[in-house]
């Protein structure tokens, strides 16, 4: 029996045959490279995206106090990947900026009607960061959890670390929720630089629909904070 090896641990056979331009044959080289690097930094995008969604519910669970064994350092073990992760995806938009205008005005007809706003990863992470109600979401494990502990999420950001892991929840989420507006902040400024208000391939306004869907998660949160350095400034202190 052969032993597994790292191309068959890793299905690479199948993983490195994906990228496929369709750029035609006739296209320069460096068109046909600027396609598979654009082809190449999406797939990663969606394969970190799988990780990060899959954190995210692992982290939302070890917040439960029904889930049946609730573990907060766990949590915020999770949410300190995710923020990691989602550094990564940053910087490959960051790295997407580099690819020359000329190269993608070329292949970016083949695209047809494709476009990043169809992504249905995307549109999960954005709806579970993004909205604070949700009784199955993120923020609401991390509100229960907390009165559980009987505290408050306002009595965690007043105490700070006095508050322990529960304030390592609450700097975690924040990590997070200013990771993912970066990204979609990169995101919107290589659009811009790229298609100007041109409208995306999707038939979607482009720029305008991306700016339009930019917000910081995890609002109740911030608010919180902003309650608490209010409290802190000394009287008579100038805004």
């Amino acid at each position: 029996m052969n032993g597994l090896t790292y191309a068959g641990y890793l299905q690479l056979d199948k993983l490195l045959s994906m990228q496929e331009p369709r750029t035609s044959d006739t296209a320069e080289r460096e068109v046909v490279l600027a396609e598979h690097f654009f082809i190449v930094a999406h797939q990663a995008s969606e394969i970190w995206l799988k990780q990060i969604l899959a954190d995210l519910l692992a982290a939302t669970d070890a917040l439960r106090p029904d889930y049946g064994n609730s573990d907060a350092d766990l949590s915020v073990e999770y949410l300190d990947r995710v923020g990691r992760l989602l550094g990564l995806l940053h910087d490959q938009l960051v790295a997407l900026e580099k690819m020359p205008l000329r190269h993608f005005a070329e292949f970016r007809p083949y695209l047809g009607t494709a476009s990043g706003a169809q992504s249905q990863q995307f549109h999960q992470l954005d709806d579970l960061l993004g909205n604070d109600e949700r009784p199955e979401g993120l923020y609401a494990a991390f509100e229960a959890y907390t009165v559980a502990q009987g505290m408050s999420i306002g009595s965690v950001c007043r105490l700070g670390s006095s508050a322990g892991v529960l304030h390592r929840v609450a700097e975690g989420l924040i990590d997070v929720g200013n990771g993912f507006w970066r990204w979609k902040i990169a995101h919107l400024t290589m659009i811009s630089a790229m298609l100007g208000e041109r409208p995306g391939t999707a038939g979607s306004s482009g720029a305008g629909y991306i700016a339009s869907r930019i917000r910081l998660p995890f609002p109740q949160l911030r608010r919180l904070r902003g309650e608490v350095h209010e409290a802190l400034v000394p009287t008579g202190t100038p805004n």
